[in-house]
């Protein structure tokens, strides 16, 4: 237990704090619910900044770092989609939980494999998390009924990010396919 995996930690408890914030109606519930996710999404970059500068990386970090990035991105997805119930967001959301889960199966199935490296996290995963984050984001502070230019820009960047999504997971699946194969031709 370092001070990094503190910070994911916090960035997990922070997820019923958001629903919390989300689900209460009032005047600045909207703000709120996007400063918490924002908050979480700050501790995604500083725990893995620490984790480099305090030379504190572990394979538990490493394991969980991700998982608290899931659980979070899924749970403003999962409450936006079913407070708004527009197929507009609900689309984009089903790609990247779908994508969330297909990647971890395939990363589980690699570490099986001995072959965990080859669905490493890559540059435009990287990009793609943040892309998330700032579609979330603006969505969560500018919900339908604000300022349409800013709904419009929330929209796009879930779209950008859901495309991005897509890429990555064929990425991930084209590096793994000869292992993929191997395995079922081995069963």
């Amino acid at each position: 237990m370092n001070t990094p995996i503190l910070i994911t930690i916090l960035r997990m408890a922070l997820i019923p704090v958001f629903v919390m914030v989300y689900v209460w109606h009032g005047a600045w519930t909207d703000l709120a619910a996007a400063a918490v996710f924002g908050l979480a999404a700050l501790t995604d970059w500083l725990d893995g900044y620490l984790a480099r500068r305090l030379k504190q990386t572990t394979r538990f970090g490493a394991f969980l770092d991700p998982v608290a990035d899931k659980l979070v991105v899924v749970s403003a997805i999962v409450m936006m989609v079913g407070d708004r119930a527009s197929l507009w967001l609900t689309l984009p959301g089903l790609v990247i939980v779908g994508r969330e889960i297909v990647v971890s199966a395939l990363r589980e199935w690699m570490a099986e494999m001995n072959r965990r490296g080859i669905v490493a996290v890559s540059a435009l995963g990287k990009l793609k998390t943040g892309v998330q984050i700032a579609a979330i984001l603006t969505l969560l502070a500018f919900p339908p009924g604000s300022d349409q230019r800013l709904v419009i820009l929330g929209y796009a960047l879930i779209y950008l990010a859901a495309f991005m999504t897509l890429v990555s997971m064929v990425m991930y699946l084209r590096a793994a396919w000869p292992t993929l194969r191997a395995g079922l031709d081995g069963d």
